[in-house]
Parts: C-alpha cells; sequence; structure tokens
C-alpha cells in the first residue's frame, strides 16, 4: 500500500480543525463568495468592453434616480438611476484586485527581505533594519494618497504615464487603481519584515539548519527549502490582515477622489451617497458599507482562527 505524503495528512489535519471552527468556516465561506462574484464580475466587464456594450453597473436611467429601495432595485437607485446593488456588487472586483494585489506585493517584500537579513545578518541586516525603519516612519496614508495622485491626475512624465497606461490594460484596470495596488503594497511589508527577520534569526540557529549548512548546502536552497516552509503560517495570517486593510485603505482613497476612476468602487459610492443622505437617501451609502463591513469582518475573524491553527506555539 502506498505511504500518504506527508504534506497531504498535515493539510488534511488542517482542514478538520478548520471543519471544527465553525465561526472560522462560515467567514472562509464568505470570503470565498466574494471572491467568486469578483471573478464573475470581471470576466462580465472584460466581455462587455470586447463587444462594446455598456455594463449593467454603469446602466443610467435618470427617470429613475434615488428610487428608494424595492421589488424592481433592491438596494435602489443612485443620482444617475444606476442599480445600487448591482453596482455594490460590481464593486466586489475592485476591492478584491486591490486587496489580493496589494498584499502580495506586501507579503513578497517582506518575507524576501526578512528572510534574507535574518540568515546572512551583518551589514545586509543593517540596511534591511534601517530600510524598514525609514518606511516606518513614513505617514503610509499621505504617501499612498501622493502617490495616486501623481498618476492618476497627469502628474507624470509622459513616457512613465504611457507604460503605465500599459500596464493598467493588460490588468484590466486604470491607472489609478494601478497606483493604489503599488502604494499600498510597497508600504505595507514592514510589519511581516520584521516578524520573518526575529523567526529567521531563530531558526537559523535550529540543529537541522546548521546539519544543512555542514552539509554544504547552498545558502538560497537552506532558505528557501528549509526556512521559507516554517515561515508559511505567518505569511498566511498576514494576507489576510493585510487584504482587509488594503481594502479600507482603497475605500478612503477612492472616497477622496484620488484612487478608482472608471471602476465601480465603494468609497466612490459612499461619496456619492453622502450628497442626498440629509435628504434621506440613505441606500447607496448602505449598501457600499454593508458590503464592506462583512468582507472585512469576515478576513479578520478568519485571519484570527488561521493563527490558532497554523501558529505551532498555539497548537497544544
Amino acid at each position: 500500500m502506498a505511504k500518504v505524503p506527508d504534506k497531504i495528512l498535515i493539510f488534511g489535519d488542517f482542514l478538520k480543525r478548520l471543519a471544527r471552527d465553525k465561526i472560522a468556516l462560515c467567514c472562509l465561506l464568505t470570503v470565498a463568495l466574494y471572491l467568486a462574484a469578483a471573478v464573475g464580475v470581471d470576466i462580465y466587464t472584460w466581455y462587455c468592453k470586447h463587444t462594446q456594450t455598456v455594463p449593467l453597473y454603469n446602466r443610467e436611467n435618470m427617470a429613475q434616480r434615488y428610487q428608494p429601495p424595492s421589488a424592481a432595485h433592491p438596494a435602489g437607485t443612485d443620482f444617475m438611476g444606476r442599480d445600487v446593488l448591482i453596482r455594490a456588487t460590481a464593486a466586489v472586483s475592485t476591492a478584491i484586485k486591490v486587496g489580493a494585489s496589494a498584499s502580495l506585493i506586501s507579503a513578497l517584500i517582506g518575507v524576501l527581505l526578512g528572510a534574507f537579513a535574518g540568515y546572512y545578518g551583518g551589514r545586509l541586516d543593517d540596511l534591511v533594519v534601517w530600510i524598514y525603519s525609514t518606511f516606518a516612519s513614513m505617514p503610509t496614508l499621505l504617501f499612498i494618497l501622493a502617490f495616486t495622485l501623481l498618476v492618476s491626475k497627469g502628474f507624470l512624465c509622459a513616457p512613465l504615464a504611457k507604460a503605465f497606461g500599459s500596464v493598467a490594460a493588460a490588468f484590466n484596470t486604470d491607472s489609478g487603481m494601478l497606483a493604489l495596488y503599488l502604494a499600498i503594497g510597497v508600504t505595507g511589508w514592514v510589519t511581516l519584515c520584521r516578524v520573518v527577520r526575529a523567526e529567521t534569526l531563530k531558526l537559523r540557529e535550529a540543529p537541522y539548519i546548521q546539519a544543512a549548512q555542514v552539509a554544504g548546502q547552498n545558502s538560497f536552497k537552506i532558505i528557501f527549502r528549509h526556512i521559507f516552509p516554517n515561515l508559511v503560517h505567518l505569511v498566511i495570517i498576514y494576507f489576510t490582515i493585510r487584504f482587509a486593510y488594503a481594502i479600507m485603505t482603497e475605500v478612503i482613497v477612492s472616497y477622496l477622489g484620488l484612487g478608482v476612476q472608471l471602476a465601480p468602487s465603494w468609497g466612490v459610492m459612499i461619496a456619492d451617497g453622502q450628497n442626498g443622505l440629509w435628504r434621506g437617501i440613505w441606500w447607496e451609502i448602505a449598501a457600499a458599507t454593508g458590503f464592506m463591513f462583512f468582507l472585512v469582518l469576515s478576513l479578520h475573524i478568519l485571519g484570527d482562527s488561521l493563527r490558532d491553527l497554523l501558529d505551532p506555539r498555539l497548537k497544544q
């Protein structure tokens, strides 16, 4: 009888323990539902773009402006007669893309710099510590606002603006969103880098790491084969938390008019809806904040549960 690989057994044990946590499982299913909606919206947007049709979330009907929730429009209509529920659902794609892209950039930078600094030490460690200390002292939100302002308002030089436009088109997005991806990702790696560096400093003294060094294994092989697998739980936990932070940051920046320009966004919906709030037109803000609330809440609860399940110190 063939032996079952250890990785499959570990993954199966993780799934069993996750299934016993009903709240975490519910949050995981909620996040999966948001992801499925984001993929569907992105495919639909791509289809409309290539068939030159107006997407449902952008179809205007000025005769039905500011309609309250009804059977025809469960979440009402906005100031241009567009269906609020459809727009809030379409904005899921924007939130997921910003959250995933920014979190991946942050995780990549944080893990690489932290692992190499912790393993090699010396001047490289001093340099990495100086870099993340510098980034930690920066006002993050102001940096993100300034960067998105440069890109979205046309302050870049022509060649750089053209390059930004080409990359944005390749990812089926606009320059403002691409700027958000980069700005949030570049400013969000500091915490993970510190944690990974500290963990790597401990791991490099472990007997199996020293045995690999004595055996003459290449340092890159040791880092990628022996150290990185022991950092996976940190990356997963950080990714879920950073995902939620990136979504909230995108909403704030878009609310201020410096982020998303063309695609639906919860931040843009909140900014548009505030003008009618004093007249009792509450449904646009309610839909946007409701969609954001359940996604961010699910990510935070899921992150806490994954920490409990994956952190070796908490398994006992």
